[in-house]
Protein backbone atom coordinates (compact mmCIF):
# COMPACT_ATOMS: atom_id res chain seq x y z
CA UNK A 1 0.00 0.00 0.00
CA UNK A 2 2.90 2.51 0.77
CA UNK A 3 4.45 1.56 -2.47
CA UNK A 4 1.06 2.65 -4.10
CA UNK A 5 1.09 6.00 -2.72
CA UNK A 6 4.40 6.06 -2.78
CA UNK A 7 4.21 6.18 -6.49
CA UNK A 8 1.15 8.20 -7.14
CA UNK A 9 2.62 11.09 -4.88
CA UNK A 10 5.88 11.05 -7.34
CA UNK A 11 3.46 10.86 -10.56
CA UNK A 12 1.35 14.07 -9.09
CA UNK A 13 4.91 15.37 -8.04
CA UNK A 14 6.26 14.82 -11.42
CA UNK A 15 2.81 15.78 -13.48
CA UNK A 16 3.35 19.35 -11.58
CA UNK A 17 6.72 20.04 -12.37
CA UNK A 18 6.45 19.07 -16.08
CA UNK A 19 3.28 21.26 -15.95
CA UNK A 20 5.37 23.98 -14.69
CA UNK A 21 8.29 23.70 -17.17
CA UNK A 22 5.70 23.89 -19.81
CA UNK A 23 4.14 27.22 -18.90
CA UNK A 24 7.56 28.85 -18.76
CA UNK A 25 8.32 27.51 -22.05
CA UNK A 26 5.60 28.93 -23.49
CA UNK A 27 5.75 32.03 -21.80
CA UNK A 28 9.29 32.39 -23.27
CA UNK A 29 8.60 31.05 -26.83
CA UNK A 30 5.22 32.97 -26.91
CA UNK A 31 4.32 34.42 -30.62
CA UNK A 32 2.29 37.68 -30.53
CA UNK A 33 -0.41 37.32 -32.91
CA UNK A 34 -2.11 40.13 -34.42
CA UNK A 35 -5.51 40.75 -32.71
CA UNK A 36 -6.76 42.47 -36.26
CA UNK A 37 -6.76 38.73 -37.62
CA UNK A 38 -9.41 37.77 -35.35
CA UNK A 39 -11.32 40.90 -35.86
CA UNK A 40 -11.26 40.08 -40.02
CA UNK A 41 -11.59 36.83 -39.30
CA UNK A 42 -15.10 37.37 -38.07
CA UNK A 43 -15.52 39.42 -41.25
CA UNK A 44 -15.01 36.50 -43.93
CA UNK A 45 -17.64 34.48 -44.71
CA UNK A 46 -16.24 31.58 -42.46
CA UNK A 47 -16.85 28.73 -46.01
CA UNK A 48 -13.59 27.80 -45.72
CA UNK A 49 -13.89 26.63 -48.81
CA UNK A 50 -10.21 27.49 -50.33
CA UNK A 51 -11.41 29.41 -53.36
CA UNK A 52 -9.23 32.42 -52.04
CA UNK A 53 -6.06 30.31 -52.27
CA UNK A 54 -5.92 29.53 -48.62
CA UNK A 55 -6.82 26.10 -47.11
CA UNK A 56 -9.54 28.41 -45.27
CA UNK A 57 -10.69 32.06 -43.58
CA UNK A 58 -8.00 31.82 -40.62
CA UNK A 59 -5.27 32.00 -44.03
CA UNK A 60 -6.83 34.48 -45.49
CA UNK A 61 -6.76 36.76 -42.77
CA UNK A 62 -3.93 36.37 -41.68
CA UNK A 63 -2.44 37.29 -44.67
CA UNK A 64 -5.13 40.30 -45.25
CA UNK A 65 -3.46 41.61 -42.36
CA UNK A 66 0.29 41.07 -42.56
CA UNK A 67 0.36 42.04 -46.52
CA UNK A 68 1.26 45.32 -47.85
CA UNK A 69 -1.14 44.79 -50.60
CA UNK A 70 -3.08 42.73 -50.38
CA UNK A 71 -4.17 43.57 -53.89
CA UNK A 72 -3.78 39.39 -55.17
CA UNK A 73 -6.23 38.42 -52.37
CA UNK A 74 -10.03 37.87 -53.12
CA UNK A 75 -12.61 36.03 -51.30
CA UNK A 76 -14.57 34.94 -54.10
CA UNK A 77 -17.59 34.49 -51.52
CA UNK A 78 -17.48 37.22 -49.99
CA UNK A 79 -17.37 39.16 -53.03
CA UNK A 80 -16.19 42.89 -53.60
CA UNK A 81 -18.20 44.04 -50.59
CA UNK A 82 -16.24 41.58 -47.93
CA UNK A 83 -13.32 42.59 -49.40
CA UNK A 84 -13.76 46.34 -49.05
CA UNK A 85 -15.02 45.89 -45.58
CA UNK A 86 -12.07 44.71 -44.01
CA UNK A 87 -9.29 46.70 -46.48
CA UNK A 88 -11.23 49.22 -44.86
CA UNK A 89 -10.76 48.26 -41.34
CA UNK A 90 -7.43 47.89 -42.00
CA UNK A 91 -6.09 50.96 -44.08
CA UNK A 92 -5.43 49.75 -47.15
CA UNK A 93 -6.53 49.55 -50.56
CA UNK A 94 -9.55 47.15 -51.48
CA UNK A 95 -8.65 44.50 -54.78
CA UNK A 96 -11.60 45.01 -57.11
CA UNK A 97 -12.60 42.38 -59.24
CA UNK A 98 -15.70 41.38 -61.18
CA UNK A 99 -17.79 38.45 -60.51
CA UNK A 100 -17.50 35.02 -61.72
CA UNK A 101 -19.62 32.41 -62.43
CA UNK A 102 -18.61 28.41 -62.62
CA UNK A 103 -19.19 27.82 -66.22
CA UNK A 104 -19.93 24.32 -67.91
CA UNK A 105 -18.45 24.38 -71.45
CA UNK A 106 -20.03 20.74 -73.17
CA UNK A 107 -23.10 20.43 -74.79
CA UNK A 108 -22.76 16.77 -75.90
CA UNK A 109 -26.10 15.91 -73.98
CA UNK A 110 -26.91 12.07 -73.75
CA UNK A 111 -28.74 12.52 -77.03
CA UNK A 112 -25.96 14.67 -78.95
CA UNK A 113 -23.41 12.54 -78.04
CA UNK A 114 -24.26 8.93 -77.82
CA UNK A 115 -22.50 5.96 -75.85
CA UNK A 116 -20.35 3.68 -77.35
CA UNK A 117 -19.77 1.67 -74.28
CA UNK A 118 -20.47 1.00 -71.10
CA UNK A 119 -18.42 2.02 -68.08
CA UNK A 120 -18.67 -0.67 -64.76
CA UNK A 121 -16.53 0.77 -62.73
CA UNK A 122 -16.52 3.53 -59.59
CA UNK A 123 -18.72 6.52 -60.18
CA UNK A 124 -15.70 9.25 -59.72
CA UNK A 125 -14.99 11.10 -63.10
CA UNK A 126 -11.46 11.43 -61.51
CA UNK A 127 -11.34 7.28 -61.57
CA UNK A 128 -12.74 7.02 -64.86
CA UNK A 129 -10.48 9.64 -66.52
CA UNK A 130 -7.50 7.78 -65.29
CA UNK A 131 -8.61 4.33 -67.42
CA UNK A 132 -9.91 5.55 -70.77
CA UNK A 133 -11.46 8.14 -72.28
CA UNK A 134 -15.21 7.70 -71.59
CA UNK A 135 -18.10 6.21 -72.57
CA UNK A 136 -18.83 8.18 -76.21
CA UNK A 137 -16.44 9.24 -79.20
CA UNK A 138 -15.58 12.44 -77.49
CA UNK A 139 -12.05 12.44 -75.52
CA UNK A 140 -13.07 15.86 -74.36
CA UNK A 141 -16.82 15.61 -73.07
CA UNK A 142 -18.20 15.48 -69.53
CA UNK A 143 -17.91 11.91 -67.97
CA UNK A 144 -20.95 12.72 -65.97
CA UNK A 145 -20.05 11.39 -62.55
CA UNK A 146 -20.80 13.96 -60.68
CA UNK A 147 -16.96 14.91 -58.82
CA UNK A 148 -17.99 18.67 -59.45
CA UNK A 149 -21.07 18.48 -57.69
CA UNK A 150 -19.55 16.35 -54.83
CA UNK A 151 -17.08 19.32 -54.58
CA UNK A 152 -19.18 21.88 -54.39
CA UNK A 153 -19.84 23.40 -50.58
CA UNK A 154 -22.81 25.18 -51.52
CA UNK A 155 -25.38 23.24 -53.72
CA UNK A 156 -24.34 25.34 -56.88
CA UNK A 157 -24.03 22.65 -59.26
CA UNK A 158 -25.82 19.39 -59.55
CA UNK A 159 -26.05 16.81 -62.80
CA UNK A 160 -28.80 16.71 -64.61
CA UNK A 161 -30.03 12.69 -65.13
CA UNK A 162 -31.91 13.77 -68.28
CA UNK A 163 -28.69 15.22 -70.14
CA UNK A 164 -26.17 13.72 -67.76
CA UNK A 165 -24.54 17.08 -67.96
CA UNK A 166 -24.05 19.60 -64.75
CA UNK A 167 -26.02 22.27 -64.36
CA UNK A 168 -25.03 25.49 -62.37
CA UNK A 169 -27.29 27.48 -60.08
CA UNK A 170 -25.73 30.98 -61.16
CA UNK A 171 -27.82 32.58 -57.51
CA UNK A 172 -25.69 29.84 -55.21
CA UNK A 173 -22.36 29.64 -57.32
CA UNK A 174 -19.60 31.53 -55.39
CA UNK A 175 -17.33 31.30 -58.16
CA UNK A 176 -15.04 29.10 -55.49
CA UNK A 177 -13.48 27.34 -57.77
CA UNK A 178 -13.91 23.61 -56.45
CA UNK A 179 -15.48 22.24 -59.13
CA UNK A 180 -13.11 23.59 -61.62
CA UNK A 181 -9.98 21.75 -59.76
CA UNK A 182 -12.47 18.42 -59.42
CA UNK A 183 -13.08 18.39 -63.33
CA UNK A 184 -10.71 16.13 -64.60
CA UNK A 185 -11.54 16.84 -68.16
CA UNK A 186 -11.15 20.66 -67.60
CA UNK A 187 -14.55 21.85 -68.90
CA UNK A 188 -15.72 23.95 -66.09
CA UNK A 189 -14.18 27.41 -65.67
CA UNK A 190 -14.89 30.14 -64.31
CA UNK A 191 -15.98 33.35 -66.30
CA UNK A 192 -17.49 36.80 -66.33
CA UNK A 193 -21.32 37.00 -64.31
CA UNK A 194 -23.46 38.72 -67.10
CA UNK A 195 -25.76 40.93 -65.59
CA UNK A 196 -29.41 39.70 -64.92
CA UNK A 197 -27.83 36.04 -65.95
CA UNK A 198 -27.31 37.18 -69.79
CA UNK A 199 -23.96 34.73 -71.33
CA UNK A 200 -22.47 33.85 -75.00
CA UNK A 201 -20.15 31.16 -74.54
CA UNK A 202 -18.67 28.15 -76.62
CA UNK A 203 -20.07 25.08 -75.25
CA UNK A 204 -17.58 22.43 -76.38
CA UNK A 205 -13.43 22.02 -75.29
CA UNK A 206 -13.19 19.59 -78.14
CA UNK A 207 -9.54 20.26 -80.20
CA UNK A 208 -10.31 17.14 -83.06
CA UNK A 209 -10.84 18.28 -86.32
CA UNK A 210 -14.60 19.59 -87.69
CA UNK A 211 -15.11 15.88 -89.24
CA UNK A 212 -14.18 13.88 -86.50
CA UNK A 213 -16.08 15.99 -83.79
CA UNK A 214 -19.21 15.56 -86.05
CA UNK A 215 -19.10 11.66 -85.89
CA UNK A 216 -18.74 12.02 -81.69
CA UNK A 217 -21.05 14.40 -81.28
CA UNK A 218 -23.79 16.54 -82.69
CA UNK A 219 -23.44 20.19 -80.69
CA UNK A 220 -19.70 20.10 -80.80
CA UNK A 221 -17.61 22.87 -82.04
CA UNK A 222 -16.02 21.92 -85.93
CA UNK A 223 -13.91 25.37 -85.97
CA UNK A 224 -15.58 26.52 -89.26
CA UNK A 225 -14.30 29.96 -87.71
CA UNK A 226 -18.20 31.24 -89.30
CA UNK A 227 -18.52 32.89 -85.55
CA UNK A 228 -15.08 34.43 -85.60
CA UNK A 229 -15.79 35.91 -89.14
CA UNK A 230 -18.99 38.03 -87.78
CA UNK A 231 -17.82 39.15 -84.85
CA UNK A 232 -17.23 43.04 -84.78
CA UNK A 233 -15.47 43.19 -81.16
CA UNK A 234 -12.72 40.41 -81.81
CA UNK A 235 -14.01 38.71 -79.28
CA UNK A 236 -13.60 35.10 -80.84
CA UNK A 237 -10.47 33.07 -81.47
CA UNK A 238 -10.23 30.19 -82.85
CA UNK A 239 -7.14 27.52 -82.12
CA UNK A 240 -6.78 24.37 -82.18
CA UNK A 241 -9.67 23.63 -83.71
CA UNK A 242 -12.46 24.98 -81.17
CA UNK A 243 -13.84 28.58 -80.73
CA UNK A 244 -13.61 30.73 -77.28
CA UNK A 245 -15.18 33.78 -76.69
CA UNK A 246 -13.76 36.46 -74.22
CA UNK A 247 -16.56 37.24 -71.86
CA UNK A 248 -14.19 41.01 -71.07
CA UNK A 249 -14.48 41.58 -75.42
CA UNK A 250 -18.30 40.16 -75.69
CA UNK A 251 -21.13 42.71 -76.39
CA UNK A 252 -23.75 39.74 -76.42
CA UNK A 253 -24.73 41.06 -79.87
CA UNK A 254 -25.34 37.52 -80.47
CA UNK A 255 -24.62 37.54 -84.25
CA UNK A 256 -22.40 34.40 -83.77
CA UNK A 257 -24.96 32.66 -81.88
CA UNK A 258 -26.60 32.39 -85.86
CA UNK A 259 -24.04 31.64 -87.80
CA UNK A 260 -22.91 28.58 -85.96
CA UNK A 261 -23.99 25.43 -87.43
CA UNK A 262 -23.81 22.89 -84.61
CA UNK A 263 -25.32 25.22 -81.98
CA UNK A 264 -22.06 24.88 -79.95
CA UNK A 265 -22.60 28.72 -78.91
CA UNK A 266 -24.56 28.47 -76.18
CA UNK A 267 -26.83 31.46 -75.28
CA UNK A 268 -28.14 32.16 -71.63
CA UNK A 269 -31.09 34.90 -70.17
CA UNK A 270 -31.75 36.50 -73.79
CA UNK A 271 -33.42 35.45 -77.17
CA UNK A 272 -31.21 35.14 -80.18
CA UNK A 273 -31.77 37.08 -82.63
CA UNK A 274 -34.11 36.42 -85.63
CA UNK A 275 -32.26 35.06 -88.25
CA UNK A 276 -32.35 37.00 -91.73
CA UNK A 277 -34.60 35.91 -94.79
CA UNK A 278 -32.35 34.87 -97.64
CA UNK A 279 -32.56 37.23 -100.48
CA UNK A 280 -34.08 35.53 -103.56
CA UNK A 281 -32.11 34.61 -106.29
CA UNK A 282 -31.92 37.75 -109.14
CA UNK A 283 -33.96 36.45 -112.17
CA UNK A 284 -31.26 35.43 -115.44
CA UNK A 285 -32.24 38.53 -118.09
CA UNK A 286 -34.51 37.95 -120.49
CA UNK A 287 -32.78 37.08 -123.75
CA UNK A 288 -33.85 39.29 -126.69
CA UNK A 289 -36.43 38.23 -129.19
CA UNK A 290 -34.83 36.11 -132.34
CA UNK A 291 -35.63 38.51 -135.56
CA UNK A 292 -38.12 37.29 -138.29
CA UNK A 293 -36.77 35.03 -140.79
CA UNK A 294 -37.89 37.14 -143.38
CA UNK A 295 -36.31 39.80 -141.88
CA UNK A 296 -33.45 38.78 -141.77
CA UNK A 297 -33.25 37.52 -145.66
CA UNK A 298 -34.12 41.31 -146.32
CA UNK A 299 -31.03 42.30 -144.19
CA UNK A 300 -28.90 39.53 -146.09
CA UNK A 301 -29.91 40.71 -149.25
CA UNK A 302 -29.51 44.03 -149.00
Amino acid sequence: MEVLLSTVLTLFVLGILAAVILYFVAQKFKVEEDPRIDVVEKMLPGANCGGCGFAGCRGMADALVKRDDISDLFCPVGGAATMKSCADYLGKAAPEKEPQVATVRCGGTCAKRPRTNTYDGATSCAVASSLYVGQTGCAFGCLGFGDCQVACSFDAIKVNPETGLPEVDIEKCTACGACVKACPKMIIELRKKWPKGRAVYVSCVSKDKGAVVMKACKAGCIGCSKCQKVCAFEAITVENNVAYIDSTKCRLCRKCVNECPTGAIVLRGMEPLPKEPKAPAAAPAAAKPAAPAAAKSEEIEK
